[in-house]
């Protein structure tokens, strides 16, 4: 491939007329068509909530400091990113021009408010083939996401190892990683076959996305809200959608899936597994095709986590979210419960996140 053009933008966001905006008790309504309408009253312009915001924050988002040239060009992603001086407080954004973008990528700790932008109708692609068995596997993901107040908008992230064929050792390979705090993603596609996503830890906020796997494909010990999301499972046999990583009752991390989407092929599919002893997922106003196995979730091969594990759905629909065969600890919880897994103050939203830029 040829060199890339890879567009740095400090981003001077334009101060407007406040507007009445919701907070974090507001539920998301069940009429999906009102989706719109509840993330544009909840999730407002930066000047219409800037005394609620996180100081960090605001000072990176209005505040910003322009480059000396106005812009940069580099050859990779990678360059690009090294650009981002150490202990950065201002609101980067990366603008992606279209192409494919072989490259392992890490974000820092030290690098936060970073954004990757791609465009909707030319949706950048990052990939790159990493395994666990070169990398571990947390460390196997194309793109590796550490620093907090992280924003990818319109772009398509793939780890392109071959699927795991049940023999090789260290055949997972993920697509990302989201170590950091603060993370939100609109309108992004990531594929992989096993470990897709690492949720890792923090706050994060899914909109609009499709994410594509086969076993465990969104795992880890994130506090997550997935919003209008697909969740494609490929691939025979057996097949998981989430591995969440919860190790105690107390623990504050848990993934809630709303207006969501389950597709895939087959009728093996299961919303979940125990991998640790306190998972917590819930999955609410989802539409559940007839991939997913009657029982829901997967049996505990510990029967000491029948007791520990908190499997939730709420009025979702389709042909496999029928309940007569769930799996015997799977909480049909009732409206009051569910606004709380259906919420912003679910992520503590209100502090830290915004709408996704218009470049």
């Amino acid at each position: 491939m040829g060199y890339t053009n890879v567009l740095v933008i400090i981003l001077l966001v334009v101060i407007t007329s406040p507007v009445v905006f919701g907070n974090d008790a507001a539920p998301i309504p069940q009429n999906s068509r009102r989706i719109e309408q509840w993330f544009n009253t909840n999730v407002p312009s930066l000047a219409s909530k800037k005394d609620t915001l996180d100081p960090d924050l605001l000072t990176a988002e209005a505040s910003p400091r322009v480059r000396q040239d106005g812009r940069g060009h580099f050859k990779t992603l990678t360059e690009a990113i090294a650009s981002v001086p150490a202990e950065n407080t201002k609101r980067v954004i990366i603008n992606l021009g279209p192409g494919v973008y072989k490259e392992k990528v890490t974000i820092d700790r030290n690098k936060p408010f970073i954004t990757l932008y791609g465009h909707r109708n030319a949706m950048p692609v990052m990939t790159f083939d990493g395994t666990a068995a070169q990398y571990g596997t947390v460390d196997s993901a194309t793109l590796i996401v550490l620093s907090d107040y992280f924003m990818a908008v319109n772009i398509i992230v793939k780890n392109s190892a071959p699927m795991p064929d049940g023999k090789m050792k260290g055949a997972q390979a993920l697509s990302m990683r989201i170590s950091g705090n603060k993370a939100a993603f609109y309108n992004s596609k990531f594929y992989g076959y096993q470990d897709t996503i690492c949720d890792d830890a923090g706050n994060h906020f899914f909109k609009d996305c499709y994410i594509e796997g086969t076993y465990d494909f969104i795992f880890g010990s994130g506090r997550s809200l997935y919003l209008r999301t697909q969740l494609n499972v490929v691939g025979d046999g057996l097949r998981v959608i989430t591995a969440h990583a919860g190790k105690s009752a107390g623990e504050k991390s848990e993934y809630s899936f709303v207006h969501c989407k389950v597709t895939g092929t087959g009728t093996g599919i299961y919303l979940g597994r125990a991998w640790m002893s306190h998972p917590k997922v819930v999955y609410a106003y989802t539409d559940m095709s007839s991939v997913v196995n009657p029982s829901g979730w997967q049996e505990n091969p510990q029967s000491e986590r029948d007791k520990t594990v908190f499997y939730g759905e709420y009025k979702c629909s389709g042909a496999g979210s029928k309940k007569e065969k769930r799996f015997k600890y799977t909480q049909d919880i009732d409206s009051i419960e569910a606004n709380y897994f259906i919420s912003l103050g679910y992520i503590q939203g209100s502090t830290w996140l915004l709408p996704p830029p218009s470049l």
